[in-house]
C-alpha cells in the first residue's frame, strides 16, 4: 500500500481532498491532505511575507516531521509548484511524483508566467483593490470558467467550494522557483490529465510533448480541473491504479 501525501491547488485547503481520502483509505493507503500556510485552517498563519519558498518548505517540513518513507507526493493544479520544488529535497523519502491537471514547472518559472500578461495585470489589481495588496480571493465561477474547465461542478459542489476557498497569498504566485534540486531517477513519474490539459497533451503541443513518453505515465479522467471535488471517487481509483 502507498503512502500519499495530497497537496491542493490554489485557494483550497486539505479539506478538498476528503473524499478522495476516504476512498483511498478504504482502499489500504495511508492518505494525508496537506493545508499549506495561509489557507484555510491556516489562513492565519500567512502574511505578506508568505510565498513559493513558504510552501516548499511546508510540503517537505511535513514529510519530514512525520517521518514518512516511500512518499507518493500529489500536486494538483497550482501545487505543481511547490511540489516540484520540494520533490528534490526529499531524496530517498520520495517513491513517486503525481501531477493532477497540472505539470512539473521548470527553474525560473512562476505562476503568472502560465496567463497572458493581461490577465496577470488583472489579478495584480484584483490583488490591490480586493486582498490588501497580498492576498488573492478567487475569482467568481464565470471568470474561472473562461479559461478553465468547471466540468462536473454542479450547483451543490459549487457552494460548497465557494463557502470553504479562502485567498491565496499572492507572493507564492509572483516568486520564481529557484534551481529545484532534481529528483532521483528512479522516482515514478506519473500525469494525471484531465479534459482540457488532455486536449493539449492530445494536440501535441511542443512544451508539453516530454509528458506524453517515459518516464512518464498518463491517465486522463473525464471532469473539469477540480477533480477531487467533481469525481473524487474515480480520481482515488486512478491514483490507486498508478501505485499498484
Amino acid at each position: 500500500m502507498a503512502t500519499f501525501v495530497l497537496v491542493p491547488g490554489a485557494w483550497l485547503g486539505a479539506w478538498a481532498w476528503e473524499d478522495t481520502v476516504r476512498a483511498l483509505r478504504e482502499r489500504g493507503h495511508t492518505a494525508l491532505p496537506l493545508t499549506l500556510t495561509g489557507l484555510a485552517e491556516r489562513a492565519d498563519e500567512g502574511g505578506p511575507q508568505t510565498d513559493l519558498d513558504t510552501h516548499i518548505a511546508d510540503i517537505a517540513g511535513f514529510v519530514e516531521r512525520n517521518d514518512l518513507r516511500d512518499v507518493t507526493l500529489v500536486a494538483h493544479s497550482y501545487a505543481a509548484a511547490p511540489v516540484t520544488g520540494a520533490a528534490g529535497r526529499l531524496g530517498d523519502r520520495l517513491e513517486r511524483v503525481m501531477y493532477v491537471d497540472s505539470a512539473p514547472f521548470t527553474a525560473g518559472m512562476c505562476m503568472l508566467d502560465l496567463m497572458p500578461p493581461q490577465a496577470a495585470e488583472q489579478l495584480r489589481h484584483q490583488v490591490d483593490a480586493a486582498g490588501g495588496g497580498w492576498r488573492l480571493p478567487m475569482p467568481p465561477f464565470e471568470v474561472l470558467g473562461l479559461s478553465t474547465s468547471l466540468d462536473g461542478l454542479d450547483e451543490g459542489r459549487r457552494h460548497v467550494m465557494r463557502a470553504r476557498v479562502t485567498p491565496q497569498p499572492f507572493g507564492t504566485y509572483t516568486q520564481r522557483l529557484v534551481d529545484p534540486a532534481e529528483i532521483g531517477p528512479g522516482v515514478d513519474r506519473v500525469l494525471v490529465a484531465c479534459n482540457d490539459f488532455t486536449k493539449l497533451l492530445d494536440a501535441g503541443v511542443p512544451m508539453l510533448a516530454s509528458l506524453n513518453q517515459p518516464p512518464w505515465r498518463r491517465f486522463d479522467l473525464r471532469t473539469g480541473h477540480w477533480p477531487m471535488l467533481s469525481a473524487p471517487a474515480e480520481l482515488a481509483g486512478i491514483l490507486d491504479t498508478a501505485v499498484s
